[in-house]
C-alpha cells in the first residue's frame, strides 16, 4: 500500500496540508501512523480526504460529514470500514512511483525538455513538483514516452499522445464506473454505507475490487484490437504510396528508353 507526508498526501487530493489538519482536528479524518517524528498516512486517508472534498462540494457542512463518518462508524466493524475506504481509493495499479531530477529527463528526452514542455507534463499529471525534484506517478508511461522520442517522434508529439489518451480513457473509465453503479451498486440502498452491517459494506468493496482487473482486461483488448486494425490501415496507405512512386519510376524509365 502506497504511503504519504502530509504535503504529497494533500496534493494528490487536491487540497492544502492546511486542510487535512483541519479535517484531523474536526474527527473527519483519522491521524496518521508516526514514524518517528513524521506522520504517515496511506491510500485510504486518500480516500476519505477524496470523499470529503466530493461531499463539500455537495454542500455538506462538517457537522453533516462528521455525523455521516459517526454513523457509519458505529454500524460496522472499523476494519472492514477501512477495508471500503482501501478498496476507494487503492492504487489501480502495481506501478511504484519514482522520482527523477531535471537532469534524469534532459538525459531522457534531450533538448525537448523545456519549461513549457515540463509544465505541460505538470499539467497532465505525467510528473509532479516536488521541491527540486519531480515525482513520477507511472514510471511505464514516461519509459514509454523516452522510447518514443528515441525512436524520432518529439516531445510534444509524445505528450499529445498523453494527452489524448488521458482524455479518451478518461471518458472510458468515467462511462465504466456509472454503469457498474448503476447496475450494481444500485441496488444497495443509498443508506446502505452509513446504516446497515459491516457485511454489506464488505460486498459493496468487494464489487469494487473485482471491477479493477477487469476493467483493465477489457481496455488492454480493445486497445490490442484498435491497434492492429489501425497498423493495417496505415501500413496500407504508406505501401499505396510506394507503390505509385515505383509506378511512376518505371513510367519515367519506359519514357527515357523509348526511340526518339
Amino acid at each position: 500500500m502506497a504511503e504519504y507526508r502530509i504535503d504529497e498526501l494533500a496534493r494528490r487530493a487536491d487540497t492544502t496540508v492546511r486542510n487535512v489538519r483541519v479535517y484531523q482536528d474536526r474527527g473527519l479524518l483519522a491521524p496518521p501512523r508516526r514514524r518517528g517524528r513524521v506522520g504517515i498516512y496511506s491510500e485510504a486517508h486518500l480516500a476519505r480526504l477524496r470523499l470529503i472534498g466530493q461531499l463539500l462540494r455537495r454542500g455538506y457542512t462538517f457537522a453533516n460529514i462528521g455525523e455521516m463518518f459517526r454513523v457509519w462508524e458505529r454500524g460496522g466493524d472499523l476494519s472492514d470500514i477501512l477495508g471500503f475506504e482501501s478498496a476507494i481509493g487503492d492504487a489501480w495499479s502495481d506501478e511504484i512511483a519514482d522520482y527523477v531530477t531535471l537532469a534524469d529527463l534532459r538525459g531522457m528526452f534531450g533538448t525537448g525538455v523545456t519549461p513549457r514542455t515540463i509544465k505541460r507534463a505538470v499539467d497532465l499529471g505525467v510528473l509532479e513538483r516536488d521541491g527540486l525534484r519531480f515525482r513520477v506517478p507511472s514510471p511505464r508511461l514516461l519509459s514509454a514516452g523516452a522510447e518514443l522520442v528515441a525512436m524520432g517522434i518529439s516531445v510534444d508529439a509524445v505528450l499529445d499522445i498523453a494527452e489524448n489518451l488521458r482524455d479518451k480513457v478518461g471518458h472510458v473509465a468515467e462511462h465504466m464506473v456509472r454503469l457498474v453503479a448503476e447496475h450494481i451498486l444500485e441496488r444497495y440502498a443509498p443508506q446502505t454505507l452509513v446504516r446497515s452491517g459491516s457485511e454489506e459494506v464488505t460486498e459493496i468493496a468487494g464489487v469494487i475490487r473485482r471491477v479493477r482487473p477487469l476493467a483493465q482486461q477489457a481496455v488492454d483488448a480493445v486497445l490490442a484490437q484498435a491497434m492492429a486494425e489501425n497498423i493495417n490501415d496505415v501500413m496500407g496507405e504508406h505501401f499505396a504510396l510506394a507503390m505509385e512512386h515505383l509506378r511512376g519510376e518505371a513510367d519515367r524509365s519506359q519514357e527515357n528508353e523509348a526511340p526518339a
